[in-house]
């Protein structure tokens, strides 16, 4: 039998113990705010704790601002201290938080929710799929300087000075720019981080290229096909938007381009052996010969057969 808990008006899965945050007002609720609007919320911690863990199931937008972190958090597979600060973007349809196991809990930091129906005919309402960080996994969280701390808590301070002034015909468009200048700090600042830490990424490049070199050498392409980047992602603990995003800053091409040269490389090196093209397109995981074929000539400009040829006449 499927139960709910209704909690102050809030209702919570009994069996899973997950809050439905269908609208701002479910979280809000559950943390003991109150709103000034239907469709957005600002919530300072402060105000509010302690307050009680919640696994959260999103239909809604949220940017979580953390001030402080009583644990560190992951980075793919390492350990790093999250003290200075952190933000955590979530979007509808993602579950994210901690179950709540009765504990409550002193948080300092800043939650901005808002729904869909918010940016409804506005350019933010397709522009906002592209601002990939909303996929990125709690353990890729936004590491934020002081300075960038500051200027993010001052826009965020600004949307709930405007929440309390009287609605108008102009409020929404007003919030709608405020949270678009928001996104747009976050991806500057996501891109610093991507830089800052140039070190970690060499080496998740390098075991990038080791994976794909191990994929082949344990002939997984003949039962999987050929590698994809959400293989690659999950095998370096990363969700594939922020590993794509970091090869992107990191190289310059796409996680998906990378693989595909590796595989025209690969292709390469058995053509200069005399083998031939259906063969060397089975070895590398291709179903047909074709597709290795259009690859190929997308990648080289010419034809694996033209390559071939080219390699004879040297």
């Amino acid at each position: 039998m499927y139960l709910c808990i209704r909690k102050k008006g809030v209702i919570q899965d009994a069996m899973n113990k997950i809050l439905k945050v269908r609208n701002v007002g479910d979280y809000s609720r559950w943390v003991g705010h109150t709103d000034r609007h239907p469709l957005v919320s600002v919530i300072d911690y402060a105000e509010v704790s302690p307050i009680r863990h919640s696994l959260n199931n999103y239909s809604i937008y949220g940017i979580f601002f953390h001030d402080e972190a009583e644990i560190d958090l992951a980075y793919g597979c390492g350990k790093y201290d999250y003290k200075k600060g952190t933000v955590i973007c979530v979007a509808p349809g993602q579950i994210g938080g901690k179950e709540d196991n009765g504990e409550r809990v002193m948080l300092t930091g800043w939650a901005l929710l808002f729904h869909p129906d918010l940016l409804h005919g506005t350019p933010l309402e397709k522009e906002i799929k592209g601002y990939s960080f909303f996929d990125y996994r709690v353990n890729e969280a936004l590491h934020m300087t002081d300075e960038e701390h500051d200027i993010l808590v001052s826009l965020i301070r600004q949307i709930q000075d405007e929440l309390h002034k009287k609605r108008d015909e102009f409020q929404d468009a007003i919030l709608v720019e405020y949270i678009g200048l928001i996104l747009n700090f976050c991806r500057r600042f996501y891109n610093r981080q991507f830089i800052t830490r140039k070190l970690e990424n060499s080496d998740i490049l390098a075991k990038f290229e080791h994976l794909l070199r191990d994929y082949y050498e344990e002939k997984l392409q003949l039962t999987l096909g050929i590698p994809t980047v959400q293989y690659c992602a999950d095998k370096l603990c990363m969700s594939s938007n922020y590993f794509g995003d970091m090869v992107k800053r990191m190289t310059g091409d796409t996680a998906s381009d990378y693989i595909r040269q590796y595989i025209i490389q690969r292709a390469k090196n058995e053509l200069a052996t005399g083998e031939g093209i259906a063969q060397v397109a089975y070895e590398l995981g291709f179903e047909y010969p074709q597709h290795l074929s259009r690859m190929f000539k997308k990648q080289v400009g010419i034809t694996p057969s033209e390559y071939y040829e080219s390699l004879r006449k040297k």
